[in-house]
């Protein structure tokens, strides 16, 4: 049962990831949190552990669906450089000081962190004009040097150290430049990239300076066998959801990106 809801919900996040940007972080993180306190009893190593795991396990997932769902737009002519890099450079660099925050927090403060962010992002966006509906008459803008290396340092280190890839910051902030919601959230998919290689290499390193055992099937704190189901799910999440590329009216994908937030701070406050 554990590994079916896993392949589940692994589909559901190769469905965000090519929809919504979403890399896996806020469906990976909310299922496996909840699914570690379940299975394990609560003296455990794991389950004194799961948030770290459920983020860890996540920057891995990412690694796959924010590949994949990047070639994906690459093919739809979705992407446009100017708006992914040195964004995506700088993002990468915040991410390893992330990961390295993360690891020396305690979970639950993990998870009141996500709790909060995910908050005000709603708020934000629901009460501040430009993300629901901007304007048709606007102009794309780049962002300046200094914008773009304060929000790609601020990006890096947040997604990682909640383990969300980043979608939830580069999407209202690409969506404030007057980009499409099609095209905002396909640019999600290459900024989490560096946010998911940093993240988990970052993670794998610091278990080597550590003396914590979760078991054979974890590298750190990454659960190698719940990595593994993921993986296959959410491989066939993008397959399904690849045809509805560019087909969503922007409102309306707008309005059920916030909505995704809105179940997922829900999850994660029901404790």
């Amino acid at each position: 049962m554990l590994y079916l809801l896993l392949a589940l919900f692994g589909c559901l996040s190769g469905v965000t990831a090519v929809l919504f940007g979403f890399g896996g972080g806020f469906v990976v993180v909310p299922l496996l949190y909840r699914l570690l306190l379940a299975s394990h009893g609560s003296d455990s190593a794991i389950s004194q552990s799961a948030m770290q795991v459920a983020v860890a396990t996540s920057t891995c997932v990412m690694i796959v669906n924010a590949l994949l769902a990047t070639f994906k737009h690459r093919r739809a002519g979705n992407l446009i450089r100017e708006y992914v890099w040195p964004l995506g450079g700088y993002i990468g660099l915040g991410a390893v000081f992330g990961a390295l925050a993360a690891s020396w927090v305690d979970g639950e403060v993990i998870r009141y962190t996500f709790i909060a962010y995910l908050g005000l992002t709603i708020a934000d966006c629901l009460l501040r004009r430009g993300f629901l509906q901007p304007s048709a008459s606007a102009t794309p803008r780049l962002l300046g040097r200094a914008r773009t290396a304060g929000s790609g340092l601020g990006i890096g280190v947040i997604a990682t150290f909640l383990g969300v890839g980043g979608s939830v910051m580069t999407v209202p902030l690409l969506r404030r430049c007057g980009l499409s919601m099609t095209q905002a959230t396909s640019m999600a998919n290459p900024l989490s990239v560096p946010v998911a290689l940093a993240g988990t290499l970052t993670y794998l390193v610091l278990a080597g300076f550590s003396d914590f055992d979760l078991g054979p099937w974890f590298i750190g704190y990454v659960d190698l066998l719940a990595f593994a189901v993921l993986t296959l799910g959410s491989l066939l999440g993008i397959r399904l959801a690849s045809p509805w590329i560019g087909r969503i009216a922007d409102r309306l994908h707008a309005r059920v990106y916030i909505g995704l937030l809105l179940l997922v701070l829900l999850s994660m406050c029901w404790h």
